[in-house]
């Protein structure tokens, strides 16, 4: 696969995907380029875990193509996607419950920047909980734990689906912390999909909302944060 800077770390062209014969996502195009982060915000039900899921192989892809890195991904495994830089920190988190958290960033570690002892610098709670078991874990410590993960694998673009949802507001704070520290590091690219429209905003200079499988606007968050009769328009929300 090529990369050289200021390139394209992810392209989809044309994309429509869903579930079965059930189409979810329909003529969607997005480029996210290498060290770029992008919010993906938009009412419930309107494909953004869709997406997400597209890109990482778990839907049917009914048309269009996906390209990582130059290459075209759109017939690739889920594992071999993994496998060449595209990390994935699901809604559910997806830990494993009978390993420790040492085990369960183990058996994703691939050669790279990150390792164990780097996340453990990033979530400290993690080191402290190295040797509990992952049903062992607070939901905001599964949170740190499924992120920790997705980085040991060194990923070039890392795909994040509601970090926030369901944690106290502190906890929220700290994984708002470690994510703009990923944010400076100038090789990956962030596609964040996130249900808190300010935390969304704040994050990315770039924001997409989505709205019945479609891109409804790709442009600047801060135009969205000037104009909160537009934002409530296409999202129905005006706030977190």
């Amino acid at each position: 696969m090529s990369e050289h800077a200021g390139s394209s770390a992810l392209r989809l062209e044309g994309v429509s995907a869903g579930y079965g014969a059930t189409v979810v996502l329909e003529d969607l195009g997005l480029d996210l380029a290498t060290g770029e982060s992008i919010s993906i915000i938009g009412r419930n039900g309107v494909g953004k875990t869709t997406l997400l899921a597209t890109v990482m192989g778990h839907t049917n892809l009914h048309g269009g193509r996906i390209e990582f890195l130059g290459a075209e991904v759109s017939a690739m495994a889920v594992h071999r996607r993994a496998r060449a830089g595209i990390g994935y920190v699901p809604q559910e988190r997806e830990i494993f419950p009978s390993l420790s958290v040492r085990q369960n960033l183990m058996v994703a570690e691939q050669p790279g920047r990150w390792n164990v002892e780097e996340v453990f610098g990033l979530f400290p709670q993690l080191r402290d909980r190295a040797d509990n078991m992952g049903n062992q874990l607070s939901g905001g410590e599964q949170q740190m734990l499924a992120i920790a993960r997705a980085l040991v694998g060194n990923p070039k673009v890392l795909l994040m689906d509601e970090p926030s949802e369901g944690l106290a507001p502190v906890i929220v704070e700290d994984l708002i912390r470690a994510m703009r520290t990923l944010q400076k590091d100038s090789d990956l690219a962030i596609l964040l999909v996130e249900q808190n429209t300010r935390i969304a905003l704040d994050f990315s200079p770039r924001a997409v909302v989505m709205d019945r499988g479609r891109i409804v606007f790709d442009g600047l968050s801060q135009d969205l944060k000037d104009d909160p009769e537009r934002l409530h328009g296409l999202i129905g929300v005006s706030g977190g």
